[in-house]
C-alpha cells in the first residue's frame, strides 16, 4: 500500500504590488517543487485568516513551515499570523521548519534577538558552516557543508532564544546558521533549501518531516 503523503502547511510573504496599489500573499515555486519531491503536499497559509488555528485544524496538516522573505516588522500581519502558527504548533507538537526570516521570528518568539548585519557577507554569497551538533553531522556525514546566503539579518551566539541549540555556525564570521529546540520539534537554518535542493537538504527536511525518531 502507498504510503499516505504528509500534508505541511507554509506560511506565505507579503509582496506589495504598486501597480494595483494591492498587497498579495505569495511564494516561491521552488518550495512547492522541493516539498514534492520530498512526498510533501504543500498547505498555504494565508496571512488574512481570521482564525489561524481553526484553518490549520480544517485543512489538516502533519507540520509548518515558516518560510523566508520580509522582515519581521515589516508586515504586520504576517507576524502576528506565524506567531499564531507557532502557538498552534507547539500545542499540537507538529514539527516546525523555519527558513531565514522563519528561523529568526522563531528566534524572537522564544526571546533570542536579530540584528542588522553592518555589512553584506551574507546576501549571495554561499559559504561553508560548521556543524557543531554531533546528531546533525552523522546525519549529513560531514561537520561541514557549504549553504546558500540570501540574508542581511543576523543571529549572534548571544542573541540566541531561549531552549534554542545551536548545530551550526558560519566559518567566516561564527553567526548562527542553524539551531533546534531542546524539547519540541523545532529547527532553524538561515540558508534556503529550496532554492539549492542538494542532497544535504534533501537529508535534513526528510528526517524533520518524516521521522519522528530523529526527535527522541
Amino acid at each position: 500500500m502507498q504510503q499516505k503523503k504528509k500534508r505541511f502547511g507554509i506560511s506565505l510573504r507579503v509582496e506589495l504590488i504598486e501597480k494595483y496599489n494591492e498587497k498579495r500573499d505569495t511564494i516561491s515555486q521552488e518550495w512547492t517543487i522541493f516539498l514534492q519531491n520530498l512526498a510533501i503536499t504543500p498547505i498555504l497559509i494565508p496571512n488574512t485568516l481570521d482564525d489561524v488555528k481553526s484553518y490549520i485544524s480544517d485543512v489538516g496538516i502533519d507540520g509548518i513551515i515558516l518560510s523566508g522573505g520580509d522582515n519581521v516588522g515589516q508586515f504586520p500581519e504576517r507576524d502576528k499570523t506565524e506567531k499564531q502558527i507557532l502557538d498552534y504548533a507547539i500545542d499540537k507538537r507538529f514539527p516546525v521548519l523555519g527558513v531565514c526570516r522563519g528561523m529568526q521570528i522563531i528566534n524572537e518568539y522564544f526571546g533570542g534577538n536579530v540584528i542588522a548585519n553592518d555589512n553584506d557577507n551574507h546576501v549571495g554569497k554561499p559559504h561553508e558552516i560548521h556543524i557543531m551538533d554531533q546528531r546533525f553531522s552523522k546525519l549529513l556525514g560531514h561537520d561541514k557543508i557549504k549553504v546558500n546566503s540570501f540574508h542581511n539579518n543576523i543571529i549572534t551566539k548571544n542573541d540566541i532564544g531561549n531552549k534554542l541549540q545551536i548545530f551550526a555556525l558560519a566559518l567566516h564570521d561564527n553567526t548562527v546558521e542553524g539551531y533546534y529546540h531542546q524539547d519540541l520539534p523545532i529547527i532553524g537554518v538561515m540558508w534556503h533549501p529550496e532554492r539549492d535542493p542538494n542532497h544535504n537538504n534533501k537529508i535534513i527536511l526528510s528526517k524533520i518531516f518524516h521521522e519522528k525518531d530523529f526527535w527522541n
